[in-house]
């Protein structure tokens, strides 16, 4: 029998984001912040390996109702060899692929942190304005509200609330890392709980 294929969600957002420790404190920040805002974050980290991991990952973004695309890390690794990271504007293009042709919505946010480079290493984006979190936690909290207005104008969000729950979720890492027994926190099963702790620490619980 051939597997189910992933069932739209106006509520779920695709999060395309690098996955390393000097990312860590922005991963953190994305998840509970979408959290208050009554959304839920999807990452290719729940996807598992294999010949048809491209065609998961397409079918992720098409199952989502928005994307965000985190281009602040698109700079050549410190590992030999020296390469820039394309995996990101790799799956930005899939995603705006999919907005133009699918006849589901998607709506497709590009988020940076330095003015102006993403018009510059990506200039077919020309005309559309990037949300600069300039590398910050907080940043990032402030750009989700931006992108997501109408859910921010709900009197039960704001930055302050986030920040709040991200500090209990970031105390709360290192004990679910250990439970999971993740080498890393951009691990499924880690993703997972971290979705879900960052839910009941906001008081709003989640369910998959």
């Amino acid at each position: 029998m051939p597997p189910q294929a992933l069932e739209f969600s106006e509520k779920s957002v695709f999060l395309n984001i690098p996955y390393d420790d000097r990312f860590r404190r922005l991963y953190l920040a994305y998840i509970t912040g979408l959290i208050h805002l009554g959304l839920k974050p999807r990452a290719t980290i729940e996807i598992p390996g294999g010949r048809n991991r491209l065609d998961k990952i397409l079918e992720l973004i098409r199952s989502c109702r928005y994307s965000i695309h985190d281009l602040s890390r698109v700079e050549l690794d410190r590992t030999p060899p020296t390469t820039p990271r394309f995996n990101m504007p790799f799956e930005l293009g899939l995603a705006v692929a999919s907005a133009k042709l699918d006849p589901t919505p998607h709506d497709w946010f590009v988020f940076e942190s330095v003015h102006r480079r993403a018009s510059k290493s990506l200039s077919d984006l020309s005309g559309t304005d990037p949300n600069i979190h300039h590398g910050t936690v907080e940043g990032v909290m402030r750009e989700l509200c931006n992108a997501f207005v109408r859910q921010s104008q709900n009197e039960q969000v704001s930055v302050a609330k986030m920040l709040k729950t991200y500090r209990e979720v970031s105390r709360l890492v290192e004990d679910i890392q250990r439970k999971t027994r993740a080498r890393s926190v951009f691990d499924s099963s880690t993703f997972q709980q971290i979705y879900f702790a960052a839910g009941r620490a906001a008081g709003i619980p989640q369910t998959r």
